[in-house]
């Protein structure tokens, strides 16, 4: 099981990255599209077409890494919110679970995953 601090948060983006674009590409993606700024030491998802490989984008103080995953059989689920194409007036980015991040390169279901009650502190809105 991965572990993280708790105020680390998870970014996607929704649709299709194009897997040869390397720092700067996925930076300008971050910033344009999910209007995000890379330094804020979150991670940063981003998927091809095929679901198959994955690029995790992360800011560690003096510099960036890239975490690359390819599946060589089979696809990562993707939550919900991801799947859905975005809309106009919506962001492009969905902000997931560091638990769903977990599940989905491990290569669990999500959908067959069920979560008991728990509580949760709400996010305070910027």
């Amino acid at each position: 099981m991965l572990l993280a601090p708790t105020a680390l948060k998870v970014f996607a983006l929704r649709g299709v990255t194009d897997m040869r674009k390397s720092f700067s590409g996925l930076v300008g993606l971050v910033e344009t599209q999910l209007c995000q700024q890379v330094e804020s030491g979150h991670l940063f998802l981003f998927f091809n077409r095929r679901r198959d490989r994955v690029k995790v984008l992360y800011f560690v103080g003096d510099g960036l890494v890239i975490f690359y995953k390819r599946l060589e059989r089979g696809t990562f689920e993707m939550p919900a919110a991801l799947m859905s194409p975005p809309q106009p007036d919506v962001s492009v980015g969905v902000e997931i679970r560091w638990s769903d991040l977990a599940l989905i390169l491990e290569g669990i279901e999500l959908s067959s995953v069920r979560r008991r009650k728990w509580w949760r502190r709400e996010t305070q809105p910027a």
